[in-house]
């Protein structure tokens, strides 16, 4: 299973659309862990995986000029230089950090969205981004004026589709009002559903795709992550909630039973994930993250995996809204991101 052969569940095409205007695979690959976040990574490795999924089908490539601050649009610039034609480009603006810190503030004033796509523009060495996302938003700044900016570089030819991210449902609506927009990106998995409630019926009604990171819960999904030994001095989790050593040995519980189906149905427990978000809608383009050719491949196995709707129940029974142990972000991290207070999560 490491093709994207077609599915035999009708609701999982290898092909989806986001907004009116982009056609991309049912599954993106998220380059954020190639520049940091996850421990070391390798240029040469990157490049060449990207170039893999590519072959492999996958068109549509998450990046965000925070990422290694600008290196990983550089990176992936160069991965893609040789098939523009082939694939959709999208990236974020709006997370600025100090050199060597991760210290950071909202910037989404009109002007510096300008500067940000303009700078974008040039370190993935093209003309036009598919995709273009505010990451998050300043409250003290209207969404209004923040996505008429990023419609005037529509406007422009620099960027094809807008995106946010991490947003209400009302914001959403708000920002709608003001331009199409064709993604919204939040974080969706079996440990992570908070949208479910009012987001995601939102982006329905408006006709808003939404591409789910970290789809896999940022590897834990996987079942490889047992503890926290395995994780590098320089890895984003080991500062974030869930995985603190309590936390993460109470979420290693939930891991069991999803482990016991995928060896039933001759799965991987990320495969299985995997396919319980792809089931939820055709409108949905999960963006789960590698620097491996065999989990690239892994994941790409579960477009083909067929679950039955009494397995799709059964996850959605055993995953419920607001399972997990400990918060997604630290408070600081939180502070961006806007949530259906309704629901823990």
């Amino acid at each position: 299973m490491t093709s994207l052969s077609p599915s035999t569940h009708p609701s999982v095409p290898t092909q989806r659309r986001l907004g009116s205007e982009l056609h991309t695979s049912a599954l993106g690959l998220g380059c954020m862990g190639m520049s940091e976040f996850y421990g070391p990574s390798d240029d040469a490795e990157s490049i060449s995986l990207i170039q893999q999924a590519v072959d492999a089908g996958v068109t549509l490539f998450d990046t965000a000029d925070t990422y290694g601050q600008g290196h990983n649009e550089s990176l992936l610039g160069r991965a893609l230089a040789g098939c523009r034609d082939q694939i959709v480009i999208a990236s974020k603006f709006g997370i600025v950090r100090e050199p060597g810190a991760y210290a950071r503030s909202l910037d989404t004033r009109p002007e510096y969205v300008r500067r940000a796509c303009e700078a974008s523009l040039k370190r993935l060495g093209v003309d036009c981004i598919d995709l273009y996302y505010a990451h998050r938003l300043n409250p003290d700044i209207p969404v209004e004026d923040t996505v008429g900016a990023m419609a005037d570089l529509v406007d422009a030819g620099k960027v094809r589709a807008l995106g946010l991210c991490e947003v209400s449902a009302a914001t959403l609506e708000r920002a709608c009002r003001e331009h199409p927009i064709a993604a919204l990106q939040s974080e969706y998995s079996l440990w992570t559903r908070g949208i479910e409630d009012e987001i995601l019926p939102t982006c329905r009604r408006l006709g808003v795709g939404l591409v789910p990171y970290s789809p896999l819960g940022r590897g834990f999904l996987s079942g490889a992550l047992q503890t926290r030994d395995s994780l590098a001095d320089s890895d984003f989790r080991r500062q974030a909630p869930r995985f603190s050593e309590q936390n993460l040995a109470a979420n290693r519980e939930l891991i069991e039973r999803l482990e016991a189906l995928a060896q039933q149905r001759e799965a991987t427990p990320a495969q299985l994930a995997l396919a319980w978000l792809l089931a939820q809608g055709d409108d949905i383009v999960p963006i789960p993250g590698t620097r491996r050719l065999v989990r690239l491949n892994e994941n790409l196995a579960s477009i083909s995996l067929a679950l039955s709707d009494a397995d799709i129940a059964q996850l959605s029974t055993w995953f419920p809204a607001g399972v997990a142990s400990g918060e997604r972000y630290t408070e600081e991290g939180m502070k961006g991101v806007e949530v259906d207070t309704r629901l823990p999560d």
